[in-house]
């Protein structure tokens, strides 16, 4: 079954009162990234129910995190375009 891109969505609930975070998902990035985790770290991560379109996880909710933007200057950008360029001229370069 598809579904489309907004209904593609993922919500992360907890509370204050507990230590679990439930997240519920039907984004197909996020199912492959968190069964990663389920598998690799059993421990933290569990899958508590899914269907054909949607799993929902328990994780801990201090794995939730909130990040600052990078913050990156302008002569390191052109640093990291002119970089990867370069990468790419020579991947070209294999396929030829």
């Amino acid at each position: 079954m598809t579904i489309s891109r907004e209904e593609q969505e993922t919500i992360i609930n907890y509370n204050a009162a507990e230590k679990i975070a439930t997240v519920y998902t039907r984004d197909k990035t996020v199912i492959r990234r968190l069964d990663a985790l389920v598998i690799e770290y059993p421990e933290h991560y569990r899958l508590i129910g899914e269907t054909d379109i949607d799993k929902t996880y328990e994780m801990p909710k201090s794995f939730v995190s909130y990040r600052k933007p990078r913050k990156i200057s302008e002569n390191r950008l052109q640093e990291m375009r002119k970089h990867m360029r370069g990468v790419n001229a020579g991947k070209m370069e294999k396929t030829c």
